[in-house]
């Protein structure tokens, strides 16, 4: 089992990775007027986020075959693990709403200010805090 609680975590904090990354080219697309610098721009963002969904699948997979396999947060007192569950959820949100803003990015179609997705860049951070706090302290 231990094989797998690393396997997810290894998975998770390289699909975070992607998750902190994409928002801040968003950042650099929102402010940029070149045109090759954009191309180049949206190259990256193309890149990232498909490797990013590829990393998203084992880190969700292995979480679910260790959470059935050991029986942790089921019964009273789990609370914790259905908060959990939660910020996942609104993790693979936040992954498809990057997937939504790459396309109006591609289609020149963006109307968000680079100071928005500053803000938008953070989320992830925070989902990532309380995730780890509900895992490691498990308040309720």
């Amino acid at each position: 089992m231990l094989w797998i609680k690393a396997l997810h975590i290894v998975f998770v904090a390289s699909w975070f990775a992607g998750l902190f990354y994409l928002p801040r080219i968003f950042v650099n697309l929102a402010m940029e007027n070149e045109l090759v610098t954009t191309e180049r721009l949206l190259l990256m963002a193309r890149k990232l986020f498909r490797f990013m969904t590829i990393l998203a699948v084992p880190a969700i997979g292995f979480g679910i075959w260790y959470w059935m396999a050991t029986g942790i947060g089921r019964g009273p007192g789990s609370g914790w693990m259905h908060a959990k569950l939660t910020v996942v959820v609104l993790m693979i949100g936040y992954h498809h709403s990057c997937g939504s803003l790459l396309k109006k990015f591609e289609q020149n179609r963006n109307t968000r200010s680079h100071v928005w997705f500053r803000w938008f860049n953070e989320v992830p951070v925070v989902l990532m805090l309380v995730a780890v706090v509900l895992v490691v302290v498990k308040p309720f």
